[in-house]
């Protein structure tokens, strides 16, 4: 704008004629911010964003063309060059930018590029082997990361826990079944089960080994579980060493019908181009598992299977990386509740017209109320389904989360077209309340927490128990819906209580699906906005001197990853976030703080982090897949957050005035 130092006018002060128009600071950086973001509406409606992972999964992408021998030289060399430019500098992989190096991360990538052709005496491979051996070598690895080791004979199978296909034939009375872990923990256990008990070879065509990253030999080592600490996973360690003696003597015919069953469960959830589960791990067990039972390469079942995982593939001049999964209903949601955000101050034809098509694209995403899945085992018989995935498809699996989201926005836009929609997301979200008052993203109850000491779950992500950020997006529908339905009230008390109880000693609430605390307080402070929690509620007042407490300088916000790993660091990191500084703004005006100092730095912080483009861009990753274990970026918060607390912060000033 003609040089025009944008820093130093006030927010509200108008920009002189010569400028792009007569308008605000706070304005023009919503107004750009908006354009940038209707700018990337897909032509059907909906919004998408990149879902990055770490190193892990395009490395396991290279390992499943070897152990299937379906290599592709030019995308392996460029999955290996994104692999590359992902090494730490001591020769480590992080789970997530900026963190140390893990073990198992690091073998699958040392392993993976040994198998796209890298010289292991190249100064990258040699400084990655080195670190491998600081940390003990590759027997250090976790159980997924051994499971694959044994398949390619690297390890032998006692390296790995005995997970026999047999656990399908075991009744739901006993300790562990299936209908006990999580949707995510089903879909890559069951067709795992048969390439375990079938003990399968890769392919490994070129005969690829990692020898070089033990201390001790594979086949002598006995410290693979010494990771098993607790007695209750000890004593489930030797039960498990001693069935393991007697795998020879199962019956040949049991075996069968246990494969047989197996398949017979993952087989209507393949879920066609979307995938088992829409999850990158089960999509590639699924399809490793059809080719172990003998169905040909060119059945549709295993072509559709391929290209379901071949769609997860982001591609980037000369480097490729493959994502876990993808998020296009989470992303058009919270993209559409920011515009709504922004149309109450600028009724704006253009920006009505794009959340109302992204809202009817929505509604065509509806999973069918008589639609089939495994929600349903643990919840009242007859229940309709009312929910939408996290994916483009994904019926077996609808997210409790994502349906609230969308729901939210669809109640907001006040349009009769959707009434059954909302009815029935109304009436699922309710019928998904967990006892204690709390929601999973998934299932009812899913919190067996002792299966998190079997010697499989050394990653703690077996469960999807309630959790305070889900729950909070349940409230704020919940609170929504009250006056028309009062029969849900209870519902909405009970899950209030949850949310009370769940608030951590300084005020804040932990984030299980983003990062972290920050992202916890957001999700809970919003919810009581939407149920009418009074802002003198000692809950609100607390959470809001966390946050004062946990500004930066500079007047943003930020956390780290790290925080899921020690808790005295939450709600710091080494430089503030844009998304991590809208969250905090967004809670801090739902709890009615919108003139106070800390909000006005904070959005000063975000009009100077806004880029020429109109959005901002954070390098770091914003969410867990799995605390402690496995890490997100999602592409699209630095875009859309941002933008919603902007427009927020200017709906505050208008309401004061």
């Amino acid at each position: 704008m003609d040089n025009l130092d944008l820093q130093s006018v006030p927010l509200d002060a108008k920009l002189p004629a010569h400028a792009a128009a007569p308008e605000s600071r706070l304005d023009a950086a919503i107004g750009s911010a908006t354009n940038h973001l209707l700018s990337l509406q897909h032509a059907d409606g909906h919004w998408v964003f990149e879902l990055e992972a770490d190193c892990t999964i395009p490395s396991e992408y290279i390992m499943m063309m070897h152990f299937m021998d379906e290599i592709d030289l030019e995308l392996q060399a460029k999955i290996a060059n994104f692999v590359r430019s992902r090494q730490n500098a001591d020769g480590s992989w992080p789970l997530f930018t900026g963190a140390p190096g893990d073990i198992s991360c690091s073998v699958k990538a040392y392993y993976a590029l040994k198998m796209a052709g890298d010289n292991i005496d190249a100064p990258h491979m040699v400084k990655a082997r080195h670190w491998i051996h600081d940390q003990g070598g590759a027997a250090k690895s976790n159980v997924f990361t051994r499971i694959a080791l044994a398949m390619f004979e690297q390890v032998p199978w006692r390296a790995t826990p005995f997970i026999p296909v047999e656990i399908m034939h075991l009744p739901k009375w006993f300790p562990f079944h299936l209908d006990k872990v999580s949707y995510w923990s089903r879909t890559v256990m069951v067709p795992l089960f048969i390439l375990c008990s079938l003990k399968v070879k890769a392919r490994n065509p070129h005969e690829v080994h990692i020898r070089e990253l033990f201390i001790t030999k594979p086949e002598l080592e006995r410290g693979y579980f010494d990771h098993v600490k607790t007695p209750l996973g000890k004593a489930i360690l030797a039960v498990e060493r001693f069935f393991r003696l007697f795998e020879p003597l199962f019956a040949a015919t049991l075996r069968k019908s246990a494969i047989e069953k197996a398949f017979a469960w993952f087989e209507p959830r393949l879920n066609g181009e979307d995938g088992l589960g829409a999850i990158f791990p089960a999509m590639v067990n699924a399809y490793e598992a059809m080719d172990a039972i003998g169905i040909p390469e060119n059945d549709p079942r295993r072509v559709t299977a391929k290209k379901a995982i071949e769609k997860l593939l982001v591609f980037q001049g000369d480097k490729v990386y493959c994502q876990p999964c993808v998020s296009p209903i989470w992303d058009t949601g919270l993209t559409a509740l920011a515009l709504q955000e922004v149309l109450k101050a600028d009724d704006d034809a253009r920006t009505k017209e794009a959340v109302s098509h992204s809202l009817r694209w929505l509604a065509s995403k509806q999973i069918a109320a008589d639609a089939p899945g495994d929600w349903r085992i643990n919840c009242e018989e007859g229940q309709v389904c009312g929910g939408w995935a996290f994916q483009y498809g994904n019926d077996y699996y609808p997210d409790v989360d994502d349906t609230a989201v969308v729901a939210v926005a669809m109640k907001q836009a006040q349009d009769p077209q959707f009434a059954d929609n909302l009815e029935r997301a109304g009436s699922w979200i309710a019928a998904m309340q967990s006892s204690n008052g709390g929601f999973g993203a998934f299932d009812v109850d899913n919190d067996h927490y002792y299966l998190n000491h079997i010697p499989f779950a050394d990653h703690g992500a077996l469960l999807d128990p309630p959790t305070a950020d889900v729950s909070g997006r349940c409230a704020m529908y919940l609170a929504m819906l009250v006056d028309q339905q009062p029969e849900l009230k209870p519902a909405l008390d009970r899950v209030l209580d949850y949310l009370g109880n769940e608030q951590e000693a300084d005020g804040a609430w932990f984030g299980r699906w983003g990062t972290n605390y920050i992202y916890g307080t957001w999700s809970v402070l919003l919810a009581f906005e939407y149920a009418g929690v009074p802002k003198d509620d000692p809950r609100v007042r607390k959470a809001v001197a966390w946050l004062h407490s946990v500004q930066r300088e500079d007047g943003g916000w930020g956390e780290d990853n790290w925080s899921y790993h020690d808790a005295s660091t939450r709600g710091q990191f080494g430089y503030s976030t844009a998304f991590q500084t809208a969250f905090a703004l967004i809670a801090l005006l739902a709890a009615g703080e919108g003139d106070s100092p800390a909000v006005r730095r904070g959005v000063e912080f975000l009009l100077s982090k806004q880029e020429a483009d109109g959005v901002w861009n954070d390098p770091c990753f914003t969410a867990p897949g799995f605390p402690k274990v496995f890490y997100l970026k999602y592409h699209g918060y630095d875009k859309f957050f941002p933008l919603w607390a902007l427009a927020k912060y200017r709906n505050a000033l208008a309401a004061a005035r």
